[in-house]
């Protein structure tokens, strides 16, 4: 007898966290992965892929309706925080109509959805939060990640909503995570300029993948909060990743998120509470030492 595979469908795929997810899911012989994104071709490698632009309710629709998926995951998003408050209406139709538009294609052929939201939608005044917190964003960008949590609240589809911060790891594509950056930075003996007063717990990419799956497994439904195992400032981030590859710390300059003079407010004190995911997962995310080894080994450095 053949197998029945869960069809799967991961949005945003050509990004830091879809990459992840759909090398993750194409590991496994249980599942039929299509991936999807804005871009005209795949980094996926040999996966089926669709050139998708998410605002447009059409193609989402059409999309569904070939692939007819078992779990849809929403890993697109207009990430840039500073462009958001300058690109509003771009940053909306993806964020909040994007969102919405998966949504309703879920709830139309009861499909559920993993949707991949952020800390930002709190203003970072009393962090780390617990899922249960009201949310309070400041930026242009955290009321599109709220509002997008809001349209699969009315949508009727059956919905997960994962929030996390900082995320970091080996990933696709020319654009760096915030380690590799560090390292490169610092190895070419340039200074950088990091925020004493922004504290999250990072992530690591490879954790969040790995909850992600046994989410959709479950099929647990309503907010997972999926954050890294220390609360640190980015500042002290960036010491320990020096710190672990031997690399100068003096090149690393300490300021203050108010002189960087960012188009956008950030949550100071944010961070995410992993309570709910750590009893209903068994979530248990990597010590960050452990995690710039993993880092080492994927990157060949």
């Amino acid at each position: 007898m053949d197998l029945i595979k869960k069809r799967i469908l991961i949005t945003g795929s050509n990004g830091k966290i879809g990459y992840r997810l759909v090398k993750k899911f194409s590991e496994n012989a249980q599942y039929e992965i299509h991936a999807a994104g804005i871009e005209e071709k795949s980094v996926c490698g040999n996966v089926e892929y669709t050139q998708l632009d998410i605002s447009k309710k059409n193609q989402v629709k059409a999309l569904f309706h070939k692939f007819f998926p078992d779990l849809v995951i929403n890993a697109a998003g207009y990430t840039n925080v500073d462009l958001c408050e300058t690109n509003k209406e771009l940053s909306w139709n993806i964020n909040v109509k994007g969102t919405e538009n998966i949504a309703m294609s879920s709830w139309a052929i009861d499909a559920h959805m993993i949707h991949i939201s952020s800390d930002y939608v709190f203003d970072g005044k009393e962090g780390p939060y617990a899922e249960d917190d009201v949310p309070h964003p400041i930026s242009y960008y955290g009321r599109t990640k709220l509002a997008g949590e809001n349209t699969l609240r009315s949508s009727g589809a059956r919905y997960t909503v994962v929030r996390s911060n900082v995320l970091y790891g080996a990933v696709s594509g020319e654009r760096p995570d915030f380690v590799r950056w560090v390292i490169e930075s610092l190895k070419e003996n340039k200074q950088i300029k990091i925020v004493t007063d922004q504290i999250n717990n990072p992530t690591y990419i490879g954790d969040l993948v790995d909850a992600i799956e046994k989410i959709g497994i479950l099929e647990l439904p309503g907010i997972y909060n999926i954050g890294g195992a220390e609360l640190l400032s980015r500042y002290e981030f960036c010491l320990r990743i020096a710190e672990y590859f031997k690399l100068g710390k003096e090149l690393i300059l300490p300021v203050t998120s108010k002189e960087l003079n960012q188009p956008a407010l950030r949550p100071l004190r944010s961070g995410l509470i992993n309570r709910k995911a750590e009893s209903d997962l068994h979530y248990s995310p990597k010590p960050i030492e452990t995690t710039f080894q993993m880092i080492k080994e994927e990157l060949g450095i």
